[in-house]
Protein backbone atom coordinates (compact mmCIF):
# COMPACT_ATOMS: atom_id res chain seq x y z
CA UNK A 1 0.00 0.00 0.00
CA UNK A 2 1.24 3.36 -1.07
CA UNK A 3 2.12 5.42 2.32
CA UNK A 4 -0.18 8.65 2.50
CA UNK A 5 1.56 11.83 2.05
CA UNK A 6 1.88 14.00 5.46
CA UNK A 7 -0.21 17.32 5.02
CA UNK A 8 1.34 19.69 7.56
CA UNK A 9 5.00 20.18 8.63
CA UNK A 10 5.27 20.54 12.28
CA UNK A 11 9.35 22.44 12.60
CA UNK A 12 10.42 22.37 16.13
CA UNK A 13 13.42 24.54 17.04
CA UNK A 14 12.64 26.93 13.86
CA UNK A 15 14.85 29.46 15.55
CA UNK A 16 18.09 27.60 15.95
CA UNK A 17 21.03 26.86 13.91
CA UNK A 18 20.17 23.89 12.03
CA UNK A 19 16.95 25.17 10.67
CA UNK A 20 18.23 28.52 9.97
CA UNK A 21 21.86 26.49 7.96
CA UNK A 22 19.44 23.25 6.42
CA UNK A 23 15.94 23.39 6.67
CA UNK A 24 15.35 26.91 5.10
CA UNK A 25 16.81 26.06 2.59
CA UNK A 26 15.91 22.81 1.67
CA UNK A 27 12.10 24.08 1.89
CA UNK A 28 12.71 26.82 -0.73
CA UNK A 29 14.31 24.15 -2.81
CA UNK A 30 11.19 22.15 -2.28
CA UNK A 31 9.05 25.45 -3.02
CA UNK A 32 10.95 26.40 -5.84
CA UNK A 33 9.96 22.63 -7.81
CA UNK A 34 6.83 22.19 -6.36
CA UNK A 35 7.04 20.13 -4.00
CA UNK A 36 5.70 21.63 -0.86
CA UNK A 37 2.26 21.57 -0.74
CA UNK A 38 1.79 21.95 3.18
CA UNK A 39 1.31 24.24 5.57
CA UNK A 40 4.43 25.29 8.33
CA UNK A 41 4.45 25.70 11.58
CA UNK A 42 7.14 27.06 13.41
CA UNK A 43 7.99 25.92 17.00
CA UNK A 44 10.69 26.95 19.47
CA UNK A 45 10.63 29.00 22.86
CA UNK A 46 12.03 32.41 21.82
CA UNK A 47 8.44 35.30 21.86
CA UNK A 48 9.33 35.80 17.79
CA UNK A 49 6.28 37.89 15.90
CA UNK A 50 5.40 36.89 12.46
CA UNK A 51 8.05 39.56 11.18
CA UNK A 52 10.74 38.30 13.01
CA UNK A 53 10.73 34.91 11.88
CA UNK A 54 10.17 36.13 8.05
CA UNK A 55 13.74 37.87 8.33
CA UNK A 56 15.29 34.99 9.86
CA UNK A 57 14.11 32.81 6.82
CA UNK A 58 14.56 35.27 4.52
CA UNK A 59 18.40 35.62 6.13
CA UNK A 60 18.97 32.18 5.59
CA UNK A 61 18.40 31.71 2.33
CA UNK A 62 19.96 34.65 1.14
CA UNK A 63 23.30 32.90 2.93
CA UNK A 64 22.74 29.49 1.24
CA UNK A 65 22.97 30.94 -2.04
CA UNK A 66 20.51 34.01 -2.62
CA UNK A 67 16.81 34.27 -3.69
CA UNK A 68 16.86 33.83 -7.45
CA UNK A 69 12.60 32.91 -7.15
CA UNK A 70 11.10 35.99 -4.96
CA UNK A 71 7.40 34.26 -5.64
CA UNK A 72 8.84 31.04 -4.54
CA UNK A 73 10.18 33.11 -1.21
CA UNK A 74 6.88 34.74 -0.87
CA UNK A 75 4.68 31.34 -1.07
CA UNK A 76 7.06 29.66 1.41
CA UNK A 77 6.78 32.91 3.98
CA UNK A 78 2.80 32.85 3.89
CA UNK A 79 2.95 28.82 4.57
CA UNK A 80 4.40 29.48 8.04
CA UNK A 81 2.50 30.03 11.20
CA UNK A 82 4.15 30.22 14.26
CA UNK A 83 3.63 28.76 18.44
CA UNK A 84 5.93 30.16 20.87
CA UNK A 85 6.00 27.89 24.38
CA UNK A 86 8.00 25.53 25.81
CA UNK A 87 8.03 21.88 25.54
CA UNK A 88 7.28 21.01 28.78
CA UNK A 89 4.11 22.59 29.16
CA UNK A 90 0.92 20.97 27.61
CA UNK A 91 -0.51 24.51 26.84
CA UNK A 92 2.75 24.62 23.33
CA UNK A 93 1.73 21.63 22.23
CA UNK A 94 -2.59 22.17 22.57
CA UNK A 95 -1.31 25.80 20.68
CA UNK A 96 0.38 23.46 17.70
CA UNK A 97 -3.11 21.54 17.60
CA UNK A 98 -4.70 24.73 16.72
CA UNK A 99 -2.21 26.26 14.48
CA UNK A 100 -2.32 23.15 12.32
CA UNK A 101 -6.10 24.30 11.39
CA UNK A 102 -7.48 20.64 11.01
CA UNK A 103 -4.60 18.77 9.38
CA UNK A 104 -4.49 14.90 9.86
CA UNK A 105 -1.42 13.76 8.87
CA UNK A 106 1.30 15.81 10.34
CA UNK A 107 4.66 15.17 10.39
CA UNK A 108 6.88 16.63 13.17
CA UNK A 109 10.70 17.73 12.71
CA UNK A 110 12.89 17.48 16.11
CA UNK A 111 15.61 20.31 14.92
CA UNK A 112 15.82 20.32 18.69
CA UNK A 113 18.65 19.32 21.01
CA UNK A 114 18.95 15.38 22.16
CA UNK A 115 18.06 16.46 25.52
CA UNK A 116 14.66 17.33 24.37
CA UNK A 117 13.38 14.56 21.80
CA UNK A 118 11.65 12.46 24.50
CA UNK A 119 9.91 15.58 26.14
CA UNK A 120 8.71 16.12 22.78
CA UNK A 121 7.57 12.67 21.60
CA UNK A 122 6.09 12.39 25.34
CA UNK A 123 3.62 15.70 24.70
CA UNK A 124 2.77 14.89 20.81
CA UNK A 125 1.25 11.62 22.32
CA UNK A 126 -0.53 13.01 25.44
CA UNK A 127 -1.64 16.25 22.93
CA UNK A 128 -2.81 13.55 20.30
CA UNK A 129 -0.97 15.07 17.76
CA UNK A 130 1.01 11.36 16.96
CA UNK A 131 -2.48 9.73 15.48
CA UNK A 132 -1.46 9.40 11.56
CA UNK A 133 1.20 11.43 12.17
CA UNK A 134 5.27 11.41 11.76
CA UNK A 135 8.50 12.34 13.56
CA UNK A 136 11.65 13.13 12.16
CA UNK A 137 14.22 12.92 14.57
CA UNK A 138 18.04 14.27 13.97
CA UNK A 139 20.94 12.18 15.18
CA UNK A 140 22.25 11.70 17.23
CA UNK A 141 20.06 8.68 18.33
CA UNK A 142 21.07 8.14 21.84
CA UNK A 143 24.87 8.83 23.03
CA UNK A 144 25.37 5.46 23.51
CA UNK A 145 23.16 1.77 23.63
CA UNK A 146 21.29 2.37 26.94
CA UNK A 147 19.87 5.96 26.20
CA UNK A 148 19.33 4.85 22.16
CA UNK A 149 17.25 1.58 23.77
CA UNK A 150 15.68 4.16 26.26
CA UNK A 151 14.61 7.05 23.08
CA UNK A 152 13.39 4.35 21.03
CA UNK A 153 11.08 2.77 23.48
CA UNK A 154 9.94 6.32 24.36
CA UNK A 155 9.51 6.95 20.61
CA UNK A 156 7.88 3.35 19.84
CA UNK A 157 5.34 3.92 22.62
CA UNK A 158 3.55 6.71 20.81
CA UNK A 159 4.75 6.20 17.20
CA UNK A 160 4.67 3.21 15.07
CA UNK A 161 8.47 2.09 13.78
CA UNK A 162 7.25 3.11 10.11
CA UNK A 163 6.25 6.44 11.24
CA UNK A 164 9.56 7.38 13.18
CA UNK A 165 12.40 8.77 10.72
CA UNK A 166 15.77 8.79 11.64
CA UNK A 167 17.43 11.67 10.13
CA UNK A 168 20.57 11.49 8.79
CA UNK A 169 21.63 14.33 6.34
CA UNK A 170 25.02 11.79 5.22
CA UNK A 171 22.37 9.83 3.67
CA UNK A 172 20.76 12.16 1.81
CA UNK A 173 24.15 12.68 -0.38
CA UNK A 174 24.16 11.68 -3.73
CA UNK A 175 27.74 9.99 -3.82
CA UNK A 176 26.34 8.31 -0.67
CA UNK A 177 23.44 6.86 -2.69
CA UNK A 178 25.48 6.20 -5.42
CA UNK A 179 27.10 3.64 -3.19
CA UNK A 180 24.18 1.99 -3.70
CA UNK A 181 23.13 1.53 -7.10
CA UNK A 182 26.89 1.29 -8.25
CA UNK A 183 27.40 -1.77 -6.45
CA UNK A 184 23.72 -3.59 -7.21
CA UNK A 185 23.50 -2.00 -10.60
CA UNK A 186 26.57 -3.64 -12.22
CA UNK A 187 27.58 -7.24 -12.52
CA UNK A 188 31.17 -7.29 -12.33
CA UNK A 189 31.57 -6.56 -8.77
CA UNK A 190 29.49 -9.29 -7.06
CA UNK A 191 32.16 -12.26 -7.98
CA UNK A 192 34.78 -10.17 -6.50
CA UNK A 193 33.30 -8.42 -3.81
CA UNK A 194 33.86 -10.49 -1.06
CA UNK A 195 36.76 -11.58 1.33
CA UNK A 196 38.62 -14.17 -1.60
CA UNK A 197 39.56 -11.03 -3.63
CA UNK A 198 39.52 -7.99 -1.15
CA UNK A 199 42.45 -7.73 1.32
CA UNK A 200 40.90 -4.48 3.08
CA UNK A 201 38.33 -1.39 3.14
CA UNK A 202 39.47 2.12 4.18
CA UNK A 203 36.82 5.04 5.00
CA UNK A 204 38.51 8.58 5.42
CA UNK A 205 35.98 11.62 6.10
CA UNK A 206 38.93 14.11 6.93
CA UNK A 207 38.34 17.83 7.68
CA UNK A 208 40.69 20.70 7.68
CA UNK A 209 39.01 22.64 10.15
CA UNK A 210 38.65 22.79 13.89
CA UNK A 211 35.57 22.21 16.43
CA UNK A 212 34.77 26.28 16.44
CA UNK A 213 32.20 27.20 18.60
CA UNK A 214 31.17 23.83 19.54
CA UNK A 215 33.62 22.91 21.66
CA UNK A 216 30.97 22.20 24.66
CA UNK A 217 28.78 19.98 21.96
CA UNK A 218 32.04 18.73 21.30
CA UNK A 219 33.00 17.69 24.83
CA UNK A 220 30.31 15.59 25.15
CA UNK A 221 30.43 13.79 21.60
CA UNK A 222 33.84 13.55 20.52
CA UNK A 223 34.63 11.85 16.79
CA UNK A 224 33.40 8.61 17.45
CA UNK A 225 29.92 9.54 18.69
CA UNK A 226 29.93 12.50 16.03
CA UNK A 227 30.74 10.84 12.56
CA UNK A 228 31.97 7.31 13.11
CA UNK A 229 29.03 5.30 14.65
CA UNK A 230 26.66 7.29 12.04
CA UNK A 231 27.81 8.25 9.10
CA UNK A 232 30.95 6.14 8.50
CA UNK A 233 29.06 3.23 9.78
CA UNK A 234 26.38 3.66 7.31
CA UNK A 235 28.59 3.93 4.55
CA UNK A 236 30.08 0.19 6.26
CA UNK A 237 27.06 -1.06 5.62
CA UNK A 238 26.25 -0.11 2.05
CA UNK A 239 29.39 -1.42 0.90
CA UNK A 240 28.96 -4.67 3.21
CA UNK A 241 25.29 -5.41 2.99
CA UNK A 242 24.03 -8.33 0.94
CA UNK A 243 21.61 -7.76 -2.09
CA UNK A 244 18.17 -6.29 -0.73
CA UNK A 245 15.12 -8.12 -2.20
CA UNK A 246 14.04 -4.93 -3.52
CA UNK A 247 14.48 -1.13 -3.17
CA UNK A 248 11.82 -0.93 -0.85
CA UNK A 249 12.23 0.28 3.12
CA UNK A 250 11.84 -2.65 4.50
CA UNK A 251 14.69 -5.11 2.21
CA UNK A 252 16.87 -2.52 2.59
CA UNK A 253 17.14 -1.47 6.25
CA UNK A 254 16.85 -5.75 6.95
CA UNK A 255 19.92 -5.77 5.15
CA UNK A 256 21.86 -2.80 6.48
CA UNK A 257 20.75 -3.96 9.92
CA UNK A 258 22.15 -7.30 9.32
CA UNK A 259 25.80 -5.95 8.60
CA UNK A 260 25.87 -4.06 11.96
CA UNK A 261 24.60 -7.04 14.06
CA UNK A 262 27.53 -9.14 12.26
CA UNK A 263 30.34 -6.23 13.26
CA UNK A 264 32.82 -7.32 16.08
CA UNK A 265 32.53 -5.39 18.74
CA UNK A 266 35.59 -2.94 19.17
CA UNK A 267 38.35 -3.29 21.54
CA UNK A 268 40.60 -0.44 23.07
CA UNK A 269 43.52 -2.05 20.74
CA UNK A 270 40.83 -1.31 18.14
CA UNK A 271 40.95 2.34 18.17
CA UNK A 272 43.63 4.89 18.08
CA UNK A 273 42.21 8.52 19.12
CA UNK A 274 43.59 11.75 18.98
CA UNK A 275 43.39 15.15 19.69
CA UNK A 276 44.69 18.47 17.90
CA UNK A 277 47.07 20.73 19.18
CA UNK A 278 45.17 23.51 20.70
CA UNK A 279 42.04 21.76 21.03
CA UNK A 280 42.29 22.49 25.42
CA UNK A 281 42.01 25.94 24.35
CA UNK A 282 39.32 26.27 22.64
CA UNK A 283 36.11 28.12 23.57
CA UNK A 284 33.63 25.89 26.21
CA UNK A 285 36.55 22.94 26.40
CA UNK A 286 38.11 21.34 29.43
CA UNK A 287 41.73 21.93 30.35
CA UNK A 288 42.42 18.42 30.66
CA UNK A 289 40.06 17.40 28.23
CA UNK A 290 40.39 13.54 27.11
CA UNK A 291 37.64 13.91 24.23
CA UNK A 292 38.98 12.61 20.89
CA UNK A 293 38.77 15.23 17.70
CA UNK A 294 40.35 12.05 15.88
CA UNK A 295 39.99 8.45 15.80
CA UNK A 296 40.67 5.64 13.51
CA UNK A 297 39.03 1.92 13.95
CA UNK A 298 40.29 -1.37 12.82
CA UNK A 299 36.86 -3.51 12.44
CA UNK A 300 35.94 -6.93 11.27
CA UNK A 301 32.31 -8.15 10.39
CA UNK A 302 31.96 -11.67 10.99
CA UNK A 303 30.25 -13.06 8.38
CA UNK A 304 30.49 -15.17 5.32
CA UNK A 305 31.11 -12.82 2.62
CA UNK A 306 33.80 -10.56 4.96
CA UNK A 307 34.83 -12.59 7.24
CA UNK A 308 38.67 -12.20 7.96
CA UNK A 309 38.95 -8.75 5.75
CA UNK A 310 39.49 -5.33 7.82
CA UNK A 311 37.81 -2.13 7.48
CA UNK A 312 39.35 0.78 8.89
CA UNK A 313 38.24 3.85 9.43
CA UNK A 314 39.35 7.41 10.19
CA UNK A 315 37.73 11.08 11.06
CA UNK A 316 39.27 14.29 12.37
CA UNK A 317 39.73 17.72 12.52
CA UNK A 318 42.61 19.82 11.39
CA UNK A 319 43.69 17.25 9.07
CA UNK A 320 45.02 17.71 5.42
CA UNK A 321 42.46 18.18 3.93
CA UNK A 322 38.73 18.11 3.78
CA UNK A 323 37.36 15.10 2.11
CA UNK A 324 35.52 12.04 2.41
CA UNK A 325 37.00 8.65 0.61
CA UNK A 326 36.51 5.13 0.19
CA UNK A 327 39.21 2.43 -0.79
CA UNK A 328 38.53 -0.75 -1.20
CA UNK A 329 41.53 -2.57 -1.78
CA UNK A 330 42.03 -5.97 -3.75
CA UNK A 331 44.43 -8.73 -3.34
CA UNK A 332 47.32 -9.07 -5.75
CA UNK A 333 47.24 -11.65 -8.83
CA UNK A 334 48.04 -15.28 -7.33
CA UNK A 335 51.48 -15.37 -9.23
CA UNK A 336 53.75 -13.25 -9.98
CA UNK A 337 54.49 -12.92 -13.33
CA UNK A 338 56.10 -9.53 -13.97
CA UNK A 339 58.69 -8.27 -11.87
CA UNK A 340 57.13 -5.26 -11.41
CA UNK A 341 53.97 -6.67 -10.52
CA UNK A 342 53.48 -5.01 -7.45
CA UNK A 343 53.37 -0.91 -7.34
CA UNK A 344 56.22 1.15 -5.35
CA UNK A 345 53.69 1.63 -3.02
CA UNK A 346 52.51 -1.72 -2.26
CA UNK A 347 49.17 -0.94 -3.12
CA UNK A 348 47.47 -3.79 -5.48
CA UNK A 349 44.52 -3.02 -7.40
CA UNK A 350 41.83 -1.00 -6.18
CA UNK A 351 38.08 0.75 -6.19
CA UNK A 352 37.98 4.14 -4.60
CA UNK A 353 34.94 6.38 -4.40
CA UNK A 354 35.33 9.80 -3.98
CA UNK A 355 32.40 10.96 -1.82
CA UNK A 356 32.99 14.73 -1.27
CA UNK A 357 34.31 17.27 -1.88
CA UNK A 358 32.68 16.30 -6.01
CA UNK A 359 31.71 12.04 -6.70
CA UNK A 360 34.08 10.16 -8.18
CA UNK A 361 34.43 6.48 -9.10
CA UNK A 362 38.17 5.36 -9.85
CA UNK A 363 39.16 1.49 -10.58
CA UNK A 364 42.76 1.05 -10.53
CA UNK A 365 44.70 -1.40 -12.46
CA UNK A 366 47.96 -1.94 -14.22
CA UNK A 367 48.66 -1.04 -17.75
CA UNK A 368 52.24 -2.00 -20.17
CA UNK A 369 54.00 0.84 -20.92
CA UNK A 370 55.50 1.11 -24.45
CA UNK A 371 58.69 -0.94 -24.95
CA UNK A 372 59.70 -4.90 -24.76
CA UNK A 373 59.80 -5.01 -21.60
CA UNK A 374 57.03 -5.79 -19.63
CA UNK A 375 56.90 -3.25 -17.31
CA UNK A 376 53.90 -1.04 -16.48
CA UNK A 377 52.15 1.34 -14.22
CA UNK A 378 49.00 1.30 -12.21
CA UNK A 379 46.69 3.93 -13.63
CA UNK A 380 43.10 4.75 -12.56
CA UNK A 381 40.36 4.72 -14.88
CA UNK A 382 37.73 7.55 -13.11
CA UNK A 383 35.10 8.66 -13.85
CA UNK A 384 33.46 11.51 -12.43
CA UNK A 385 30.15 11.63 -11.01
CA UNK A 386 28.85 15.63 -10.34
CA UNK A 387 25.15 16.27 -11.30
CA UNK A 388 24.25 19.88 -11.54
CA UNK A 389 21.12 20.34 -10.17
CA UNK A 390 20.59 17.23 -7.39
CA UNK A 391 18.51 17.47 -4.17
CA UNK A 392 20.41 18.73 -1.19
CA UNK A 393 20.33 16.13 1.47
CA UNK A 394 17.66 17.67 3.51
CA UNK A 395 15.59 18.82 0.57
CA UNK A 396 15.78 14.77 -0.60
CA UNK A 397 15.29 13.87 3.58
CA UNK A 398 12.39 16.08 4.27
CA UNK A 399 10.68 14.83 0.68
CA UNK A 400 11.05 11.47 1.63
CA UNK A 401 9.91 11.39 5.19
CA UNK A 402 6.65 13.62 4.61
CA UNK A 403 5.89 11.33 2.18
CA UNK A 404 7.16 8.02 4.23
CA UNK A 405 9.24 6.68 2.10
CA UNK A 406 12.28 5.61 4.69
CA UNK A 407 14.72 3.84 2.34
CA UNK A 408 17.31 6.80 3.25
CA UNK A 409 17.00 6.54 7.26
CA UNK A 410 17.80 4.23 9.85
CA UNK A 411 16.04 1.50 11.80
CA UNK A 412 15.32 1.03 15.34
CA UNK A 413 17.48 -2.29 15.48
CA UNK A 414 20.43 -0.73 13.21
CA UNK A 415 21.12 1.97 15.60
CA UNK A 416 20.89 -0.22 18.47
CA UNK A 417 23.40 -2.79 16.72
CA UNK A 418 25.29 0.09 15.76
CA UNK A 419 25.82 1.48 19.21
CA UNK A 420 26.74 -2.34 20.45
CA UNK A 421 29.55 -1.96 18.26
CA UNK A 422 30.90 1.01 19.87
CA UNK A 423 29.87 0.37 23.56
CA UNK A 424 32.83 -1.04 24.62
CA UNK A 425 35.16 1.92 24.06
CA UNK A 426 33.39 4.68 24.98
CA UNK A 427 34.41 4.08 28.40
CA UNK A 428 37.30 2.16 28.56
CA UNK A 429 39.60 3.32 26.09
CA UNK A 430 43.42 4.38 25.56
CA UNK A 431 44.28 8.33 26.29
CA UNK A 432 43.96 10.22 23.43
CA UNK A 433 46.83 11.33 21.41
CA UNK A 434 47.93 14.95 20.61
CA UNK A 435 48.73 15.70 16.62
CA UNK A 436 49.73 18.56 14.93
CA UNK A 437 47.39 20.66 13.20
CA UNK A 438 47.35 20.48 9.21
CA UNK A 439 48.40 16.40 9.41
CA UNK A 440 46.91 13.21 9.25
CA UNK A 441 46.54 12.48 12.51
CA UNK A 442 48.63 10.60 15.32
CA UNK A 443 51.23 8.42 14.60
CA UNK A 444 49.37 5.74 16.32
CA UNK A 445 47.10 5.10 13.52
CA UNK A 446 49.83 4.42 10.84
CA UNK A 447 50.86 1.52 13.55
CA UNK A 448 47.09 0.43 13.49
CA UNK A 449 46.95 0.11 10.22
CA UNK A 450 50.48 -1.66 9.06
CA UNK A 451 49.85 -5.37 9.31
CA UNK A 452 47.67 -4.74 6.27
CA UNK A 453 49.70 -1.89 4.52
CA UNK A 454 49.23 2.05 4.78
CA UNK A 455 46.52 4.41 4.74
CA UNK A 456 45.02 6.02 1.80
CA UNK A 457 45.49 9.84 2.01
CA UNK A 458 42.45 11.63 -0.39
Amino acid sequence: MTPTHSDALVLFGVTGDLAHKMTFPALYAMEKRGALNVPLVGVAFPKWNMERLHRRVTDSIKRSGGIDNKRALRQLLSRLTYVSGDYTNPATFAAIKKALNGAQRPAHYLAIPPSLFATVIKGLGAAGLAQNARVIVEKPFGRDLASARDLNRVARSVFPEDSIFRIDHFLGKEAIMNILYFRFANSFLEPIWNRNYISSVQITMSEDFGVGKRGGFYETAGCLRDVIQNHLFQIVALLAMEPPAGRDYGAVQTEKAKVFKAMRPLHPDDEVRGQYAGYRQEPDVAKNSDVETYCALRLFIDSWRWEGVPWYLRSGKYLSETATEVLVELKPPPQKLFEDATPKDGRANYLRFRLSPCSAVALAARVKLAGKEFVGDQRELYLLEEQPGAEAPYERLLSDAMAGDGALFTREDAVEAAWAVVEPVLKRHHRVRSYKRGTWGPRGADALIAPDGTWHNP
